[in-house]
């Protein structure tokens, strides 16, 4: 499972023009599943997500996690995130989860995302969405489980 995680001061997303998640200052993550992904890997990128050290303490270094700010999460399913761009001009989606799968785990990190912290929202899997965010530092990590 990948998680491109981008540190916001604010982020939302769009579906047909209408706002369907949003957040102030916290993370936007952008989230893919690969084939052979499972529950444990989400609960691994939900925990990582948690608790990264992306924001900055008193002394401007990053030693704060998404958890101690307080701040909200926005979670985006992307299985372009997933393509493979080794080789050729056109990236390939043979590294990208079955639909099903992808809908699977992707519902239940948002499901225990929303368990585990206070303000989550979310996108519509596999629909065509418009993400607006601003990027604050920027701050923009891959992670991967």
């Amino acid at each position: 499972m990948r998680g491109l995680l981008q540190r916001v001061s604010s982020a939302r997303v769009e579906v047909a023009g209408e706002v369907v998640g949003a957040v102030d200052q916290g993370l936007l993550v952008l989230v893919a599943v690969e084939p052979g992904d499972t529950r444990a890997n989400a609960d691994k990128l939900l925990h990582k997500l948690l608790n990264y050290r992306v924001f900055s303490d008193d002394q401007g270094k990053m030693n704060l996690s998404l958890k101690d700010i307080g701040g909200g999460l926005l979670l985006v399913s992307q299985f372009t995130l997933a393509a493979d761009t080794k080789s050729g001009m056109r990236p390939s989606f043979s590294t990208a989860a079955p639909p099903a799968l992808g809908i699977e785990l992707y519902e239940y990190l948002l499901e225990q995302a929303r368990a585990a912290h206070e303000t989550v929202a979310a996108g519509i899997f596999g629909a065509d969405m418009q993400v607006h965010l601003v990027n604050d530092g920027p701050v923009t990590f891959m992670l991967e489980t």
